[in-house]
């Protein structure tokens, strides 16, 4: 482990890390909203989706700093008494996992597809290369919103909040796998032709092995970066879907619902329930975006 770590403290991206400020304050930004969100059971003062902590005498008070205000809810209340600096580090988790699940799922389909399609060429490499293009000509949040739509019809309604995770998952990573698979299939059509992979032909050495032990290893620093960048795409789409209504049930809400949530409130002077939200969405989205421009830039030969 620690021959490991050391490795990585010589190596050219460390070194890239460590002499960009941007990239070390959009990392230290990301760790604290990750310790903050899958660590909110201990640093949230209130629990705010327990019934029986709630209280609604406590419903719709300002921050604290605001008259009316109290240190006991530090951002305040929404409309059913729920402390909003609690529920955010909740959301927040909720929109992480939601963002990290779909990327992993797109990630895995786009380049096993990727692979196929660039190493074997031919009517695989037609067929797939056309079903990306297809997709591609639809906007991502209306696939989204096409195939969330068909599942929920499809399913008994007493299931709908049951499945809306998983269902939400799938299809935020259906409408992002083309960008992989077209990625993958450049790159793998590249290493294919060179002398280590003719090589492991001559010697017998199966199809299989050579694109997942031969060719993926050389073909992952771009997919890391377009990864990265998705993973801020999928948390705006979880959170565009979640404010039109289709997204996670309002008992374990994301930062999408919580915004469409304090909408309801934001021209009658509660403007903390949805301003709140929105901005720990846009500090998630932009420590995301800086880290996958740093990243794109430290893996980019022609500017090292």
């Amino acid at each position: 482990m620690r021959a490991i770590l050391k490795r990585w403290a010589d190596s050219d991206l460390a070194w890239s890390w460590r002499n960009t400020p941007v990239a070390w304050l959009s990392t230290a930004l990301f760790v604290l909203l990750l310790i903050g969100a899958f660590g909110a059971q201990w640093v949230a003062p209130h629990n705010p989706f327990d019934l029986t902590t709630v209280e609604l005498l406590d419903a719709l008070l300002p921050p604290v700093w605001m008259e009316g205000g109290q240190w006991t809810f530090l951002l305040g209340t929404d409309s059913q008494g729920r402390d909003l600096y609690s529920a955010l580090l909740y959301g927040t988790r909720v929109s992480l996992l939601i963002g990290l699940a779909s990327v992993v799922l797109a990630l895995i389909a786009g380049i096993c597809l990727g692979l196929l399609a660039g190493y074997v060429g031919g009517r695989v490499d037609a067929f797939i290369m056309r079903v990306a293009d297809v997709q591609l000509s639809f906007p991502a949040i209306l696939i989204a919103l096409l195939i969330d739509g068909v599942a929920r019809a499809a399913m008994p309604r007493e299931l709908h909040d049951i499945l809306a995770f998983p269902v939400l998952v799938g299809a935020i990573a259906l409408a992002g796998w083309p960008q992989y698979a077209r990625t993958v299939r450049g790159l793998a059509m590249v290493e294919k032709s060179r002398e280590y992979v003719q090589a492991a032909r001559v010697i017998g050495v199966a199809p299989l092995i050579i694109m997942f032990r031969h060719v993926l290893p050389n073909v992952m620093g771009p997919v890391l970066v377009l990864a990265t960048v998705h993973l801020a795409t999928a948390i705006i789409t979880e959170a565009t879907l979640s404010f039109l209504g289709v997204g996670v049930p309002p008992t374990s809400p994301s930062l999408g619902t919580l915004i469409r949530i304090g909408n309801d409130f934001l021209f009658s002077g509660e403007w903390w329930i949805t301003i709140f939200p929105g901005m720990m969405l846009v500090l998630l989205v932009l420590s995301v975006n800086l880290l996958g421009d740093w990243l794109r830039d430290a893996l980019n030969p022609k500017l090292n």
